[in-house]
């Protein structure tokens, strides 16, 4: 595991990235030029193998060890009014998890992940960012490595989630504070407000952007102004998935807005690794997607968190694999080419 030392050790550590292996890649489309079907014509599912197959350097990719981390954060902010739940069922949902009580548990098992939930701190919630800075760097960096450790020894794929009374407006403020616009164009219902909760929740995000700024060229300052502790774990766990080369399905709005931290300084190259597993309905969701390049794989109204998304979308991903690497070529079949 890489240890996050400093946020200058981090700037220094975007200068080691992996890229993508583009001879696995191209060894991977030349296989799918040969399977027994017209090309193309399983569309998103081939480039999904072809994603895979570029990370783990390999023309025909698998997920043996794949594994699903799910970061539980308080945030100070929720004082303001922000969410309709009070923080303690942060808690309470961190037990229902463990308990195998929670949606993602069932789909986790699903598609045959394991899950590893890691709460962080929740009776010491960040400082409401209206106030003062969420975190000090060293908070920031703490929880990036409980992110990055998180991911273990033997995992190959990635997907990460949340649980955080309040961190639908902790996401909005990053956003906005990377990639500008109105803070009305960011902020949604979260976990069920109503407009007039929605219009409070926007004018506390721009309350805090007035406050601190938007300029902000590294992930440890911005997370440390605006962030909670499962965000920058998240953020730990990406960037640490992008140095051992293990793809990343990220979840929604949150988990999303989380990983774009990294992308401070103008950097999109550093989430080359990760897809976007769904498109939430929460409206910052699709400013963001397009902000990062990134075209969800599934749009299915679907805005729980706890990486639902994600662990839906690997799902897609297993027949991408399965279909990639279990088909018949054209010789094999003896199936007549096109003319």
């Amino acid at each position: 595991m890489n240890s996050f030392s400093s946020t200058s050790h981090v700037r220094e550590l975007y200068e080691q990235l992996p890229q993508p292996d583009d001879s696995a890649r191209s060894g991977a489309a030349a296989r799918q030029d040969q399977l027994t079907k017209p090309p193309g014509s399983l569309g998103r599912l081939e480039q999904i193998a072809l994603w895979m197959a570029s990370w783990q350097e390999t023309v025909n990719p698998q997920i043996e060890a794949g594994k699903c981390l799910v970061f539980a954060g308080n945030h100070g902010v929720v004082k303001q009014g922000i969410s309709p739940f009070p923080p303690e069922v942060t808690q309470q949902m961190v037990w229902n998890f463990e308990a195998g009580g929670a949606a993602i548990n069932q789909l986790c098992e699903t598609a045959e992940l394991e899950l590893e939930v890691t709460a962080l701190e929740l009776n010491r919630p960040t400082i409401d960012f209206t106030t003062a800075p969420a975190m000090d760097p060293d908070e920031v960096l703490h929880a990036m490595n409980a992110g990055a450790a998180a991911i273990g020894e033997t995992c190959d794929y990635l997907i990460v989630g949340e649980m955080g009374i309040g961190n639908t407006t902790a996401a909005a403020t990053l956003c906005m504070a990377l990639f500008g616009g109105n803070a009305s164009g960011w902020v949604g219902p979260g976990t069920g407000l109503d407009q007039a909760g929605v219009t409070h929740k926007a004018m506390i995000v721009q309350a805090a952007i007035d406050r601190h700024g938007d300029e902000f060229d590294n992930p440890v300052s911005l997370l440390a102004t605006y962030g909670g502790r499962e965000l920058a774990a998240i953020a730990g766990a990406v960037l640490e998935a992008r140095l051992r080369r293990i793809p990343v399905m990220l979840d929604g709005f949150i988990s999303s807005a989380a990983a774009a931290t990294l992308t401070a300084g103008n950097r999109l190259d550093v989430l080359d690794h990760c897809m976007i597993s769904h498109l939430s309905p929460e409206p910052g969701h699709m400013r963001l997607a397009s902000a990062l390049r990134k075209q969800p794989f599934l749009d299915l109204r679907m805005r729980l968190g706890e990486a639902s998304g994600a662990a839906v979308a690997t799902l897609l991903v297993r027949a991408a694999l399965s279909t990639h690497n279990g088909m018949a070529t054209f010789d094999e079949a003896g199936v007549s080419k096109k003319a």
